[in-house]
């Protein structure tokens, strides 16, 4: 993020959205733009930009953009719809910028070469149920061999894909339940690969595989209790309970919805969220605090360690998405014992900005308050850590947050780890998170050192003081011997990461 400047907050581009000014230059016409048309708009004093076939006028919106210009202009008069999506797919453009709608992009016509004329209809069917019974059909008026071989390993590739990770799912009933069983052909499943939701007589279990997502989704007869997930992760067996709200035989599982039994990227699915209600709100520094979010009963939810969710309120009529990192309720002090997590909740460590219009919303809610929190993201893998013998985390202020469920996992679960040195910075003494539960873990475990770096200490302070600087980091990250693995993780502002990166 870039410092905005005064009067470029959030809250004053949602005004400004809704003042009735017209920010596209069109006078509230909607028109078709060619890709010629939308090149021309590529200056910062007029820029289009083009996401999934809409084109936008963020011209307006440039000193708003908590990104910067910069990165706005990266996609000027261009289609940038994978940039968007690498950057922050989460946030909802269609709200934030409908004010800033020109139209939609023309599509632009295949002509066929002189004298030919081509077309094909193709048809898949995959019965799941009969994982060897499969049927292509491709009809063809003057196709040429090569659209047919592009068609054919499209289609196959697709259903290999498929095959190669799903074997199938089923579903049985007793009196009391409902058991769906889905087969993965993925061994070392855990729960948190699995999400199931069940409300709103709709039942959605999602099944992440390395970047790939399987889902069953069905809707018209999930009426439950509760429900109970048990992962026999050696075999890949994923078996979802369903308590029923009554005793009644079920007929189906329920209606197919658009994206049943789909196996897709994680990156092309859409994000799901559900609503949980705020069971708890303590303080954990002067600006800081921990909220605990309950999961409704029939959710199955666990964070994965390096993971964050995103949380969604309406605020003056638009939607607003911001990322949080889920933390743990406290950092455990025994380690005799892996760290259980109690999947029934979700703990997010927030710092309140006097000017930030999301996190005041959040500071503003009452215990009882629902607010809707999605599925996990994040492309951190625990195997990086498990090969390693010295971690070092590096984090500013609320950078921390990814740090708290890396500490629990690493000095409860990875054995060939010898150091595990936390360096936290911060501007003042009151600003350092958990400091005496970190100096309490430091007395506990031999391996683990944290180490507080202020760059605004009062004159009693007497630890180090400073920025992340090449010099300070090359005074404490140092190997524990010679040729050790080490892994650095970082995380806080922008700034920061960057410079402690380079």
């Amino acid at each position: 993020q870039v410092p905005l400047k005064p009067g470029r907050s959030l809250m004053d581009w949602i005004q400004l959205t809704k003042s009735g000014k017209d920010l596209t230059g069109l006078k509230g016409r909607l028109i078709e733009v060619t890709e010629d048309e939308l090149a021309k708009h590529n200056k910062k004093e007029d820029c289009w930009i083009c996401i999934r076939g809409f084109v936008y006028n963020v011209t307006p919106y440039m000193e708003y953009h908590p990104g910067g210009e910069d990165e706005l202009m990266k996609a000027a008069g261009t289609d940038g719809t994978d940039l968007f999506d690498q950057v922050h797919r989460w946030v909802n453009y269609e709200s934030m910028l409908k004010a800033c709608l020109v139209g939609r992009m023309t599509v632009k016509p295949v002509a066929a070469p002189k004298g030919e004329t081509f077309g094909f209809t193709t048809s898949f069917v995959y019965n799941h149920h009969d994982p060897q019974s499969t049927s292509l059909n491709c009809f063809t008026d003057h196709l040429n061999h090569c659209h047919f071989i592009a068609v054919w390993l499209f289609v196959f590739t697709s259903h290999l894909i498929f095959r190669i990770f799903i074997k199938d799912y089923d579903w049985f009933q007793t009196d009391s339940s409902i058991t769906i069983v889905i087969y993965t052909k993925k061994k070392e499943m855990n729960a948190e690969s699995v999400v199931v939701d069940c409300q709103d007589k709709r039942l959605r279990g999602e099944i992440i595989m390395d970047d790939h997502s399987y889902l069953i989704e069905v809707g018209g007869n999930c009426e439950t209790f509760s429900l109970l997930v048990n992962i026999a992760g050696k075999v890949g067996k994923v078996e979802i309970t369903l308590k029923k709200k009554d005793n009644i035989h079920w007929k189906i599982l329920g209606h197919p919805l658009e994206s049943h039994n789909t196996f897709i990227k994680c990156t092309d699915r859409g994000l799901f969220y559900r609503k949980c209600k705020l069971a708890s709100k303590t303080e954990v520094t002067h600006d800081t605090k921990l909220l605990c979010l309950m999961l409704p009963k029939s959710t199955h939810l666990q964070v994965p360690t390096g993971q964050h969710v995103y949380l969604k309120q309406i605020i003056a009529g638009t939607e607003v998405v911001k990322p949080y990192t889920p933390v743990s309720p406290s950092l455990p002090l025994d380690f005799k014992e892996p760290f259980h997590r109690d999947g029934a909740y979700i703990y997010l460590m927030i710092k309140i900005y006097s000017s930030g219009l999301f996190t005041q919303a959040l500071d503003h809610l009452q215990i009882g308050d629902y607010i809707s929190v999605s599925n996990p993201e994040g492309n951190f893998k625990k195997s990086q850590v498990q090969t390693s013998e010295d971690l070092f985390l590096l984090a500013a202020g609320t950078g921390f947050t990814p740090m708290v469920k890396l500490l629990n996992f690493t000095l409860t679960e990875v054995s060939c780890l010898r150091t595990v040195k936390l360096i936290f910075f911060n501007k003042t003494e009151d600003d350092i998170l958990w400091r005496n539960q970190l100096e309490q873990l430091a007395l506990k475990d031999e391996r683990f050192e944290v180490q507080f770096i202020l760059s605004r200490p009062t004159k009693d302070w007497v630890g180090k003081q400073g920025k992340i600087s090449s010099s300070l980091l090359s005074e404490f990250v140092k190997r524990s011997r010679k040729g050790s693995k080490v892994l650095i993780c970082i995380c806080g502002p922008t700034p920061f990461t960057e410079q402690g990166v380079q």
